[in-house]
């Protein structure tokens, strides 16, 4: 797929824009809706096509609207980021190191938030 700069689109990618109008939208969508809020906007079948697919992924579900269908994500964006997270974690060798590496690439307000967190979920601190 290419964007209308002739730009070839990244696997995924489009799905991911898709994903972030759904957030943002806080309410469900048709596909005009989605659409709309893309920039550049890909043609109308393209963005039903996507829609179904994250349906078929389980990553949408889909209501009637009148006579169109409206879109929300099942999950929120915070939870289907931790679950990502989660999944890639899952498939690495070294979990130590690779959250060694990721806990390196975290700010100072990240680092503070997610000590908090920890210490917050330790048995006994409650």
């Amino acid at each position: 797929m290419n964007d209308s700069d002739g730009r070839r689109r990244a696997a995924g990618e489009l799905e991911g824009q898709v994903m972030t109008v759904l957030w943002s939208g806080g309410r469900s969508m048709t596909p005009a809706e989605v659409q709309a809020r893309l920039d550049p906007a890909p043609a109308y079948n393209t963005v039903q096509t996507i829609l179904i697919r994250l349906v078929d992924k389980q990553l949408v579900r889909r209501s009637r609207a009148g006579r169109a269908h409206a879109y929300e994500p099942v999950r929120s964006e915070a939870d289907a980021a931790a679950a990502q997270l989660r999944a890639t974690l899952s498939g690495v060798g070294d979990r130590h190191l690779t959250l060694q590496r990721f806990a390196e690439t975290l700010d100072d307000a990240e680092a503070q938030v997610l000590r908090r967190l920890l210490s917050d979920t330790q048995p006994g601190t409650a």
